[in-house]
């Protein structure tokens, strides 16, 4: 808790200067301000965090205060993210959000996750796979949950608010709220408030 209120408070604290980067990054065209976020994408420190917060504001379908973005984090079809406040993002995640991907207040999502809201279609035999085309849905991350290191939340899924996805797991299916769920699937382990 300490760790994220020093977060709040810096993000008090550089606030203003954060606007003004912000309505910089706003009088560049959209395909620039992409450019831009990509070539940041490895800054590290204050800067690093500074120019993919004011970026992303400028891109993203909806991103709220106090959002770090870690170095080398790909974000793609950012214009159809959504971030609450108070989101931390740790290194090396890959979050496609090109079916719609929603990530709430207070969340944590811990290095090397992987967030998807499209899958290839593999239905017909006649086709390679690779050109049966692509499904899209909204993936959604509820309030107040915890992705643990290396988990895969697949296309169309709901995390619950309040919900811990454990290290290394693949969500196949919704994770209920206030539940802890880990594996491969990822299966529930028990709610949180009871032992």
């Amino acid at each position: 808790m300490g760790n994220r209120e020093r977060g709040r408070v810096k993000f008090q604290r550089y606030k203003s200067v954060l606007i003004l980067l912000i309505k910089f990054y706003s009088f560049f065209p959209r395909r620039a301000r992409m450019k831009m976020f990509e070539r940041k994408r490895g800054s590290r420190g204050k800067y690093g965090l500074a120019v993919r917060y004011a970026l992303l504001r400028t891109l993203a379908q909806s991103c709220g205060e106090n959002v770090a973005i870690f170095p080398n984090c790909f974000i793609l079809h950012p214009e159809k993210l959504a971030i609450g406040d108070n989101v931390s993002i740790q290194p090396m995640c890959y979050i496609d959000a090109a079916g719609g991907i929603r990530i709430g207040n207070d969340i944590s999502i811990a290095h090397g996750v992987t967030i998807m809201s499209s899958t290839h279609r593999y239905d017909r035999t006649d086709l390679p796979i690779r050109n049966q085309g692509i499904e899209f849905a909204e993936t959604e991350i509820q309030d107040n949950a915890w992705i643990g290191a290396k988990a895969t939340i697949l296309y169309g899924k709901r995390i619950g608010k309040g919900a811990v996805v454990g290290a290394n797991s693949v969500v196949t299916k919704d994770i209920a709220p206030f539940t802890v769920n880990a594996g491969v699937p990822a299966r529930f382990i028990k709610k949180i408030g009871e032992g």
